[in-house]
């Protein structure tokens, strides 16, 4: 939590330097500790600089024991010692580092006594450059932490053994992560183990920096944001200040989550070869079928505390909206930061990572038997339910022997994480268990090579990002002029025609021409009937309908709707046969309409609940505004006629904020309080 010379002298090789070194007041004469040494952008909302601490011991009070309290006005401790003690430990449980900021002595009977101290955030205060003799002289320049945080305790000596606490301020301007494995973290600084994974982090620090490629970095950032204030980016230090993880998402991402945010991705295509750049994205899928990215990130950290805040953040960026799926490679380090983050969202597994390692785990079985992985894949993909799913796979094992083999029955252990018979309750944006989201492999199989630089790798990166978004804007238009082809007379095809984009309705049609040739019987009568589905006589693949004629509303044993958000055949066939002509509203799920964009598809249900929220954060009133504000941006730019109206109305809103602002400077700030 505390910073000491001895661990600023280790920053020379492994920390990002970027601005010029810290001067003598920033340190502590007692202690010598160090301030800061990284600074990313000016504007808070938008550019986060967050401070992971892994220290080796938390310090006591003077009696030997650590409150677990807040800090409050009127806190009495026994010596500065004590104060400091218990506002480290605070810190250190709240997620931030701490220095001494002032002090204050006095001549009592002689002798120069301390009556003050202050207590600070690393990021009190901005960083002021040094000129000295020696300006000529090349330096290493090192970032800034400091943003101008105001958190801070301030104890006063009132007598002998008296320090009380005379000024406190609680809230920060920047995001804090609360470490949640101290107790790990002391194990692993008595053992050792901590400086080994210093040591491999500055290694991977050197693969994706090496000379200069920070300072581009950060330059990279404050064009992006100089260019559009919708711009976030975050930067998560280790408590030596040294950099773990990266965060950044344009405007144009932040403005999709809201339209296609419901099922993501957290794709980690990095992994499959340690030579590739550890790039990772936040993913979901368009309206068209098309992938489409809601953030990026470089992992250079993959401990839990560190997935933790790369997830925290990316959620901070998106407005604070959880999605309901989160689809992630396998390890248990981001599995429990998952469910710390997510805590109510359905985390998956990808099972095409899975079925790839599949290949390299049983490369022998595959070799041996060729028809193996093809049959192995048919299972996990084609098992419509979970029934269907156990018999078909312990026939394979029994098919090739591998009853006793590790590996698959590890996987199977885990099977209601990534098999799809067993997550068809969730929602997934996935219009076929055989779809397969297109992942940053080929990104990197077209852009990669070890020797590109960092910056050369972002430009790439961008420019076919640029290219999905001109993609999108071309099926926008295609979906206004196309015509579609329609295979039957059932008034629910040219409903769906109307409605759907090219590509969903596609899915749809399929669905329905199969419909046509399924079978349904009646087995239930009542308010909720009951039938039996299948086709060709095939009991194997006979499914199950639940109907209210009265709402409309059908519920399938395959879960189709809820996984994909388009009906099955099944639910179809019933349909045709009881009469219901055209889609229920409630089963035209409108991410997947021609209109997707045109208002928000993910309807703000956060609230009033949401909105008190925000009343405590700045960081969450800004992104809050510049979300709506994105949104009249995006409608505005559509034509010249709608840009004037929303300049317009723009105009007058920020005359009316202004002149408010000056009334109640006038009225003085008693009425400024009760506002």
């Amino acid at each position: 939590m505390e910073y000491s010379s001895s661990e600023d002298d280790e920053l020379v090789e492994d920390c990002m330097d970027l601005e010029e070194d810290i001067g003598a007041s920033d340190v502590d004469q007692r202690t010598g500790e160090v301030t800061d040494s990284l600074h990313f952008g000016d504007q808070l909302c938008n550019s986060v600089v967050t401070v992971e601490h892994s220290v080796g011991n938390v310090l006591l009070t003077t009696d030997g024991e650590v409150k677990n309290e807040e800090p409050y006005m009127g806190m009495v401790f026994d010596s500065d010692l004590s104060a400091r003690a218990f506002y480290n430990a605070y810190a250190l449980r709240i997620g931030f580092g701490i220095r001494v900021a002032r002090s204050r002595s006095e001549k009592r009977k002689g002798v120069e006594v301390l009556v003050m101290k202050r207590f600070v955030c690393l990021k009190e205060g901005h960083h002021k450059k040094k000129v000295t003799e020696y300006a000529s002289k090349k330096k290493r320049k090192r970032l800034s932490i400091r943003d101008g945080c105001p958190a801070m305790m301030e104890v006063v000596r009132r007598g002998p053994d008296k320090w009380v606490v005379t000024k406190l301020v609680l809230e920060h301007t920047h995001v804090v992560v609360s470490p949640d494995k101290v107790r790990e973290i002391q194990l692993n600084h008595l053992s050792g183990k901590d400086r080994e994974h210093e040591n491999y982090l500055r290694e991977v620090r050197q693969k994706i920096f090496g000379e200069g490629d920070a300072q581009g970095l950060l330059e990279y950032f404050k064009r992006m944001q100089a260019e559009n204030s919708g711009f976030f980016y975050a930067v998560q230090v280790d408590y030596r200040n040294c950099m773990t993880n990266v965060f950044w998402a344009d405007a144009k991402a932040r403005m999709a989550y809201t339209y296609f945010g419901d099922a993501i991705t957290f794709d980690t295509t990095y992994k499959k070869n340690e030579n590739m750049m550890p790039f990772a994205a936040f993913m979901g899928v368009n309206h068209h079928g098309q992938p489409v990215v809601f953030g990026c990130a470089l992992v250079v950290d993959k401990t839990e505390s560190s997935f933790a805040w790369l997830f925290e953040t990316w959620l901070t960026a998106m407005f604070g909206r959880r999605p309901l799926s989160f689809t992630t490679d396998q390890g248990k380090a981001m599995e429990v930061a998952v469910a710390k983050v997510f805590p109510n969202t359905r985390h998956r597994l990808c099972r095409w990572h899975i079925l790839s390692r599949c290949k390299k785990k049983l490369s022998d079985v595959c070799t041996s038997y060729p028809s193996f992985y093809v049959e192995l894949k048919k299972c996990v993909n084609e098992s419509d339910t979970v029934d269907v799913f156990e018999v078909y796979w312990r026939s394979i094992l029994d098919k090739y022997g591998l009853r006793e083999n590790v590996w698959l029955q590890l996987l199977y252990n885990v099977r209601h994480k990534w098999i799809p018979a067993y997550l068809k309750g969730s929602f997934y944006a996935e219009l076929s268990t055989t779809q397969k989201l297109e992942s940053l492999n080929r990104f990197y199989r077209n852009n990669f090579d070890k020797k590109l630089s960092l910056h050369a790798f972002i430009a790439k990166f961008d420019q076919a990002m640029d290219c999905r978004f001109e993609k999108e804007a071309q099926e926008d238009l295609a979906v206004l002029h196309d015509q579609r082809i329609l295979k039957t007379d059932a008034p629910l095809e040219k409903q769906a025609a109307n409605i759907y984009t090219r590509a969903v309705f596609e899915k749809f049609q399929v669905e329905l021409i199969e419909a046509l040739d399924h079978y349904s019987v009646k087995i239930q009568d009542g308010a909720i009937s009951k039938f039996s589905v299948e086709r060709d006589g095939d009991a194997r693949n006979r499914h199950i309908v639940f109907l209210n004629a009265s709402e409309k509303k059908a519920c399938c044993s395959c879960s189709k709707f809820e996984f994909a958000g388009i009906l099955c055949r099944h639910v179809l066939a019933v349909f045709l046969v009881t009469g219901v002509i055209l889609l229920p509203e409630h089963y035209i799920l409108k991410r997947w309409t021609r209109k997707a964009k045109s208002g928000l598809i993910l309807e703000d249900d956060r609230g009033v609940e949401f909105q008190n929220y925000c009343q405590s954060s700045p960081i969450l009133r800004y992104n809050d505004l510049v979300h709506d504000a994105m949104k009249c941006a995006e409608k505005g730019a559509t034509s010249a006629e709608n840009y004037k109206i929303v300049k317009d109305i723009l105009q007058k809103a920020f005359a009316e904020i202004v002149a408010l602002e000056e009334n109640v400077a006038k009225a003085g700030p008693h009425h400024a309080e009760n506002m």
